[in-house]
Order: C-alpha cells, then structure tokens, then sequence
C-alpha cells in the first residue's frame, strides 16, 4: 500500500496540481493516519455516474474505524461501490469514543488534509451516526470546506439509548459508582469506564495507528454527547439545516452557508435472522418506547436537511451494510442508497 505523508501534500501544493496516484482511476484511501492517508484500492470506473466534483469523506460513528485490521470495512463494501462510478472515497478515523466537538475537530484536521491531497477546496461529508454530528460541526465551523453534508442514521437531536445510559450512571442502578457533585467515580465504575475505553484505543490500531498516534478516548463524553440535553445544546450553537422541534421537518431550504444537507435513515426490526445485529438492536429499541427508531437512533431525530427517506427498513448497522452484508432481505439495499445519494450529489454539482 501506499502512504501519502505531509511531504507528498506539500510537493501537491508547490506543483498546482490535484493529487492522484493512477490516471483515470478511482481511488479509495484510509486517512486514520495522522500524517496522511494510505490508498486502500484504485480500479477503473465502470462509468461516471457518482464521479462527483469534490471526493467523498467518510465519518465513523460511535466506536467506530476505518478498516479494521485491513480486514473488515467500517462502510462494507460501500467504497468499492462509488468507486465504480467514478468516486474518489476517503474514510477517516476520529476518537472512537470522545466528545463531539473533539471529535469534529479531529475530522476537520483530516479534511484540511484531505482537500490539500486533492488540490479540491471542498469535500462531500457523510456521517454515520455520531459521525453525522461530527459533520455538521465541521460543515458549522468550516463551511468553506464542505460542499455537502448527508448524515445517515444519526441522531441529530439525541439518542434515547444515550439518555438511558447516562441516566443509569447518575440516577439509576449504577448511581453509587457516580458522584453527580463533582464527577468522581469509584474504581468499579472506573474499571468498566476504563474498558470502554479500551475498546476506542483498540479500534485506533485496528484502522492502522501506531502506538504515538492513538487518539484520546472518553466513553462517558463520548455517550453524553449523544443525550438529548447535550444536542439541545449543540443544536442551538450549530442550527444550520435542523428541524425546529423534536419530529418536525427541516426547513425547505437545505442549503446552508453554502453546504447542502441531506439524511437518511431507518426504522430496525427482525429483517434478517441470519444478521445478530437485529437481535440486539431490537433490544436496545425497548428503551424508546413507541418511537420509532432503528435500535439507537429515532426515526425523528435523524431528519436533517433534505430527508432522502427515514423508513428505510434497516437497523442501526445495517446502514452502513453491517454485519458483512448481512441486511434485510427483500428491501433497500444500503449500497444502493449511498449510490443513488452519489448521483444526487453530482446532478447537484457538489
């Protein structure tokens, strides 16, 4: 594989010239890579149908990674599928598990990096799940840099599964291993917190850090950040696109600053008995009670922008075509879904 670092930028930028490793290839990168991004794949397109303007940028979610042990994709197969039609695709890698605004942070450093590999000045996000927050707060903050924004299965104005958690930590059954006056945990709570933790650090090196470049991880911000008090909050600093009430509809115009935002989403259920990930997802969906939602994010708090659709029969996972494929049988094929967002985004001129 090939490892594109800063000098690689840096000669780019002195010869005025897009940055490309094959003519007239497609090419998909992972950019979890503090100093660059390492190409993954180039392949000829079939044809140019999502060989949009400015490269695709993809943000993982909640404990996510970009391809972990260069084995499984985080976005399976969805990659491969844009590069058929002519898409240059670049994952990145953030905190598995932080705070939003560190996390979009992280995410604009690696765009900036990214724009200056491609001599593009915008990029196309999409976010999944946490990462579609992620997003926004780059699109907020750098709307220079962004073209587009399509959050999919993101809970835009918080997860009810967080709410519980957090609740559970500082009310509930866990609420002696909290101390709500001053933050302090004791070492049961901080062993489990300490593990999840782990989890984050794990899936760092698994998308290809070494050791130095691990990113910090904080489960407990990282999950606060997704409650519905913490988006209230985040919505008011950063309102671009957004409804304004909880399952009203965002306004006509998904323009904003310039940046067009979209999402999509679905609503879980048994759809596959072979995918495990519809079990446990049906659990999780019990504590949203009548909302419907596809196991951690509700139908409506994932509407941001222009709403592709948010009924797409598919768990959490399932849209980002997780477990391996495993989605259900007989509906929308999640691929698909990405392709024909890519197409939108080129008829669009982003």
């Amino acid at each position: 594989m090939k490892t594109v670092s800063r000098l690689a930028v840096s000669l780019s930028l002195l010869a005025g010239a897009s940055f490309a490793t094959t003519a007239n290839a497609a090419e998909y990168y992972n950019c979890a890579n503090a100093t660059g991004c390492i190409l993954v794949d180039d392949a000829k397109p079939r044809n140019n149908k999502t060989a949009t303007q400015y490269p695709m940028v993809m943000a993982h979610g909640l404990a996510g990674w970009t391809k972990l042990f260069g084995l499984v994709d985080y976005w399976f197969g969805i990659p491969e599928a844009l590069m058929k039609g002519g898409s240059d695709v670049y994952t990145t890698k953030t905190s598995s598990l932080n705070d939003t605004e560190v996390r979009g942070e992280q995410l604009l450093q690696q765009v900036q990096t990214i724009t200056a590999l491609t001599g593009k000045e915008k990029v196309n996000l999409w976010g999944h799940s946490h990462g579609g927050i992620d997003a926004r707060y780059v699109a907020a903050v750098a709307p220079e840099k962004v073209a587009s924004v399509t959050a999919v299965s993101s809970p835009e104005q918080g997860s009810k599964m967080a709410d519980w958690v957090i609740k559970t930590v500082t009310e509930g059954s866990l609420k002696d291993g909290y101390t709500a006056v001053d933050g302090d945990y004791n070492p049961a709570t901080l062993a489990v917190i300490g593990f999840f933790d782990f989890i984050g650090g794990f899936m760092d090196v698994g998308s290809g850090l070494t050791i130095d470049q691990l990113q910090e991880q904080d489960s407990y911000a990282a999950l606060n950040s997704l409650t519905t008090e913490y988006a209230q909050n985040f919505n008011q600093k950063y309102p671009a696109a957004m409804p304004s009430e909880y399952c009203g509809q965002p306004p006509a115009n998904n323009v904003v600053d310039g940046v067009a935002y979209y999402s999509w989403s679905g609503i879980g259920g048994v759809y596959n008995i072979m995918d495990p990930t519809d079990y446990v997802m049906a659990s999780t969906a019990i504590s949203f009670g009548d909302d419907p939602n596809d196991g951690l994010v509700s139908q409506c708090s994932s509407r941001l922008g222009y709403v592709i659709r948010d009924d797409y029969k598919m768990n959490h996972l399932d849209s980002v075509n997780q477990l391996l494929g495993l989605t259900a049988w007989g509906r929308a094929n999640p691929v698909s879904i990405y392709r024909t967002q890519a197409i939108r985004l080129k008829q669009e001129g982003l």
